[in-house]
Parts: C-alpha cells; structure tokens; sequence
C-alpha cells in the first residue's frame, strides 16, 4: 500500500492566503506522502493555476490520485437529477484535465422533507441511473468514478453494498472510508471486514466517541444519526481502531493507496504528521 493525504487534512492551511494548493502540494511531498487527493477548492476556477498545479504535480513528483467533489443525484425530491448529472460530468472533465485517474462524488445526503416515497430502497433507482451515466461519461474521459460510505444516508455497509452491486459498472467504484461508518452508528471494523473486497481507494479517518447517554461534549462535536457524539481525531489516537481495518483491507488483497483525512481540533500539520507515523506502522504490521 501507499500513502497519501487528502487537501481537506491540512485545513485552513489550504487557503489562497495561506499554503493554498500548490504549497500543500509541496508540504505533502516534505512530509514524505506519495500522493495526494485534492477536494474541490476556489484556485480551481483560475484555468492558470490548474495547469500551474498539473504541471506542479509532474515536477515535484506528487502524483494526484484522486478528486473528490459534491454531488446529490435526489435534491431532496428527485427533481434535480439531470442538472446535477450535468454538473457531476463538468467535475470529470476537470478531474481528466488534471490527469487524475479517479473521482469521488458523493450520491445522496437524504434530507428528505416528506415521509413516504424517500426510503433508501425508493431512491435507489434514482442514484443508480445517475452513477451509471456519470460512470459512463468519465471511462471516456479516462477517469474512473467512485463514492464513498459518506453523507449519512449511504453509510451502513448494507447500503453501501447494495448500490455496489445495483449499479455494477465496470467504471464505478467504491471508496471505503475506514472512519465513516461509526457517523451511521456501525463497528468499523465489522463494516470494513464486509465491504474490504469492494474498495478501490481507501481512506483512513479516526474518531473519538461519547455515547449519547452523556452532555452534548460542545465544540468540535457532532451528532451521529443515532444521536451519539463523534469528533475528528489524529489516526490511532480514536475509537475507529484503524489498525484493525487497514489488516482486513491487506488480507483482502488491497494493494492501492490509503490516504489521510484528518479533521481534528489539533492543528492540521501536527495531526497529519502524527496520523501518517502511526499509518505506517498499521501498514507495515
């Protein structure tokens, strides 16, 4: 496996007046990283500063391997699918222009304002005709598409695997994250054991937890669908027991790169750095 680290880690720090995305770019590459993921960002609306960071990445040998975007194919009522397919094929052409082979939109976040009519396996059809079409588009665009266990609505491992096989494209994908499922309230490590198979990308994220039996902790908390608290922490220093999933991913014949999202309270640089030596240590194991 290799090692990666995604732009949103590094936090304010990927700000224009600050690092921006070109010297993340080269943080990344002096941290030892070999790759980096990029999420979208407002250099990328400058035609300059893409080819600046297409041709950055070529010169410091800073490959980007993936993108990630936003994308919800229901709009709440289904209403907006096509404009959002429309949209989600701009980004592929953005991710094709930029030589990185594999983009990451989401499918849905199902905050639905009625009650009948918007269950999972109501708006299945929906988001599976929409990944085909994207999925479609993009193996022209030589960019493979993939989403993740993200957004509540399609973070249970049930979900996860029935929209999988639903869609069974040979260009659409699934990008496990190895933290997400504690936000639908699962083991991760029994979600990670069952969908290991699937992955063609992976990312290592950790969490602190406190049940929902306990005071609302404050700031820097948030509710899973259940109503227990999580909070972003520095890689093996949470409840995910990354670890443990990172073994069922190498026993599942997961050779592919494993790349750091840290959103914790600690700052962005200290909680990568620290994240990536314990990474290491889980992929090394």
């Amino acid at each position: 496996m290799k090692i990666s680290v995604s732009s949103y880690s590094f936090g304010s720090y990927a700000d224009s007046d600050k690092l921006g995305v070109i010297g993340i770019m080269d943080k990344a590459r002096e941290m030892g990283f070999e790759g980096i993921e990029l999420v979208e960002h407002p250099e990328f609306d400058d035609p300059a500063m893409l080819e600046r960071i297409k041709e950055h990445s070529h010169n410091i040998g800073l490959p980007i391997i993936a993108l990630d975007v936003g994308a919800d194919f229901t709009k709440n009522d289904c209403s907006s699918t096509d404009e959002e397919i429309a949209r989600v094929k701009k980004l592929v052409d953005l991710a094709s222009y930029l030589d990185i082979p594999l983009m990451r939109h989401d499918v849905c976040y199902g905050n639905f304002t009625k009650k009948f009519g918007t269950g999972f396996e109501d708006v299945l059809p929906v988001i599976t005709k929409a990944c085909r079409e994207v999925a479609d588009y993009a193996e022209k665009r030589g960019v493979r598409t993939m989403f993740e266990n993200h957004g509540y609505f399609i973070q249970d491992a049930y979900r996860v695997e029935k929209l999988i096989n639903t869609v069974a494209h040979p260009n659409f994908g699934y990008l496990i994250d190895l933290g997400n499922f504690m936000c639908s309230d699962e083991d991760a490590t029994a979600a990670t054991g069952l969908l290991a198979r699937y992955a063609v990308h992976a990312h290592a994220k950790d969490f602190h937890f406190k049940s929902g039996t306990l005071e609302n902790p404050g700031e820097g908390w948030f509710p899973t669908r259940s109503g227990n608290y999580l909070r972003g922490a520095i890689i093996g220093h949470g409840d995910a027991k990354i670890g443990q999933s990172v073994r069922r991913l190498k026993e599942s014949g997961y050779d592919g790169y494993v790349t750091i999202e840290f959103e914790g309270l600690e700052d962005n640089l200290k909680g990568i750095a620290l994240g990536l030596e314990n990474l290491k240590k889980y992929i090394s194991d």
